[in-house]
């Protein structure tokens, strides 16, 4: 196959989004617009990504520098055409060059591999759309070979009554483009060089246009408002509800569920409304998912019963846990089996074994904690000594008191019991009642504090 560039133009200043961020960092599903289409056009395994850049000074090329691209900046904007020129110096002749867009996020990799497998010549990617209004006009011949394309503030009445549209998404013979572009004149009403003319220069030289369509609308969607983003947000999240659908899993109410970034499910999965996933969440069969969770980067085991508005941020649970309500798991959390974390409990950087449990009220931070744990409500451990922290260890079998307080470092013995009320300071022995508390008085004849007369 012939080796491909990928040139993504995203230099626009997006003046219709009112934001001092440059338009394509703008994100959809969690992900910025720009970082979409990279991801797309990785897929393809091209020998070099050209990313055009403007408006936002270096914002764009330090947001997605975790890519192997090149990035050029196009100052001042002069087109299409003028962009992709930028990118010339970085394309071998010896190739294939993909235009793509940084605002046009839900692009497919099988629509971009349908374009490569079209034919040789000049490919592209058109759509026929009920109310073309926006778009440049594919003009046909009699015998329906396409002969150029007509932006719609150049087109003649007739022309705009076409449907079928560009979607500026091409393919292209590099060695015919450095030729094209070279040729560009921007006598056209807005002034700039378009690279839709190099259609009409293919025709001339008798290069064969090819024309490939998406199997999807939303694909071709670009984003120049913060309306035109919530609308191409909620039909993506429409499809990605479809597609969970389609796998058996069962949703509440599909318009109620936000995924942004990668969800993975078993079979029998349950979500409920209003729950959001971020990263790269990966849910067991038979889990159960409570209302308004909000799981980021986390891996939930079978079985597992999540209630409603629950926090888990990367944390691992194992199986037939038993989290929330109101629970938050805070990262490097790894929950084992049949673990209980209650409601208004919040887990961070801790390993809880097998069948512990912590029901009500607790903080659990930097801790190891064994198999059969009880920890009472109220009972925190104090981690943090206002410049370090320090880890607590809780081996298996204890039982800690309500509103116990674990100051770190310590460690408390297989099997002990923690009387309730307790500031545990120093070890507690294995499989002994240890208590800390003051002496209880009552101090006769004490009143209460009135208010003062003003």
């Amino acid at each position: 196959m012939t080796p491909l560039n990928i040139v993504i133009l995203a230099a626009g200043k997006g003046t219709r989004m009112h934001s001092d961020q440059p338009k394509v960092l703008h994100a959809l599903a969690g992900r910025p617009l720009v970082q979409h289409v990279l991801d797309c056009a990785s897929l393809l395994k091209p020998q070099q990504i050209c990313v055009v850049y403007g408006h936002g000074g270096e914002a764009v090329p330090n947001a997605m520098q975790q890519y192997a691209a090149k990035f050029v900046i196009q100052e001042p904007q002069l087109g299409t055409g003028h962009a992709v020129q930028q990118a010339l110096p970085h394309l071998a002749d010896d190739s294939q060059t993909l235009v793509l867009y940084g605002d046009v996020p839900l692009i497919q990799h099988s629509t971009l591999h349908q374009m490569q497998q079209a034919g040789a010549g000049l490919v592209l990617l058109t759509v026929n759309l009920p109310n073309p209004a926006g778009y440049g006009r594919i003009v046909r011949d009699a015998q329906g070979d396409v002969q150029r394309i007509v932006e719609e503030k150049d087109a003649t009445p007739e022309q705009r009554e076409i449907r079928e549209v560009n979607t500026g998404i091409m393919l292209i013979p590099t060695r015919q483009l450095r030729v094209w572009l070279g040729r560009l004149q921007n006598n056209n009403s807005q002034g700039e060089y378009y690279l839709t003319d190099i259609v009409g220069m293919a025709v001339q030289q008798g290069i064969a246009v090819h024309t490939v369509q998406p199997a999807n609308e939303w694909e071709i969607h670009g984003v120049n408002s913060k309306s035109q983003l919530v609308m191409l947000e909620r039909t993506w999240q429409l499809v990605e509800a479809s597609r969970l659908l389609v796998q058996g899993v069962t949703l509440a109410d599909h318009a109620r569920i936000d995924v942004r970034g990668k969800l993975s499910c078993g079979r029998d999965v349950e979500i409920d409304v209003g729950c959001i996933f971020e990263g790269d969440v990966t849910l067991g069969n038979n889990v159960r998912v409570g209302a308004y969770s909000v799981l980021r980067n986390a891996t939930i085991a079978a079985g597992t019963d999540i209630a409603p508005y629950s926090h888990i941020d990367s944390s691992e649970v194992g199986a037939d846990c038993h989290i929330g309500p109101y629970a938050r798991l805070r990262p490097g959390t790894k929950l084992h089996d049949g673990v209980h974390i209650g409601n208004f409990v919040e887990v961070k950087n801790s390993e809880i074994a097998a069948s512990s449990k912590a029901n009500h009220l607790s903080y659990i931070g930097d801790s190891t904690v064994g198999s059969r744990v009880n920890i009472g409500a109220g009972t925190i451990t104090c981690n943090y000594d206002g410049a370090n922290k320090h880890r607590t260890i809780i081996e298996d079998d204890v039982f800690i008191g309500s509103d116990t307080q674990l100051v770190a470092p310590v460690t408390v013995k297989r099997g002990a019991t923690i009387g309730a009320g307790s500031t545990i300071t120093r070890e507690v022995p294995e499989g002994e009642l240890t208590l800390s508390r003051s002496k209880q008085l009552t101090v006769s004849g004490w009143k209460r504090p009135q208010k003062t007369k003003k």
